[in-house]
């Protein structure tokens, strides 16, 4: 078993892995992660649930597996721990997002120009439809609540432009042709 949890983490994480005990790994960012402040409440709450309730949860599924006998040939035992892998892996890797995330302090976005928490009405030349866009970091992208990645395609063509500038995006479908009617906060 911990034999598979190693291999996982070497192949997930390369070298980054120590001794491939669960929770013995670490992960360094090389970059500042940025986020709003609804986002950073995000992370934190969904690590402090994973911390308080789902790892005494797993810590007990452990347990109880632990007492019905012969651990060699005891499935639910072995997925027990790989999900205490998985669960430690998930733990660290938010650990560091949050050690290295700022929040974006709204107040002092300018808003003449796109760029990261910027509010962007849209119109799109192919199709003449128009639609509104937040950019926002990676881990807070959601298309359906209309918040677009800073990595994708179309926020890193819109990055530093005005309102009224026509910006052409090359997507994998084509060429898309966008003018940015308002931009906002």
């Amino acid at each position: 078993m911990r034999a598979r949890i190693l291999i996982f983490y070497v192949l997930f994480f390369g070298n980054s892995v120590r001794d491939g005990l669960p929770g013995e790994f670490s992960i360094m960012a090389k970059e500042t992660i940025y986020l709003t402040a609804e986002g950073y409440k995000k992370l934190k709450d969904e690590l402090d649930h994973m911390r308080s309730v789902e790892r005494p949860a797993i810590s007990a599924a452990i347990a109880e597996a632990r007492d019905k006998g012969d651990l060699s040939e005891n499935a639910e035992y072995d997925a027990a721990r790989e999900a205490q892998g998985l669960l430690e892996m998930r733990i660290a890797k938010l650990e560091d997002t949050i050690a290295n995330a700022r929040v974006i302090d709204e107040s002092k976005i300018d808003k003449s120009k796109v760029q990261i928490l910027s509010k962007v009405t849209l119109l799109n030349h192919n199709n003449n439809k128009q639609m509104t866009y937040t950019i926002v970091a990676e881990h807070e992208a959601n298309l359906r609540e209309g918040k677009l990645a800073i990595g994708t395609p179309i926020a890193k063509a819109l990055l530093g432009h005005r309102k009224g500038d026509r910006v052409d995006v090359d997507v994998p479908a084509g060429t898309i042709h966008f003018e940015i009617l308002d931009i906002s906060i």
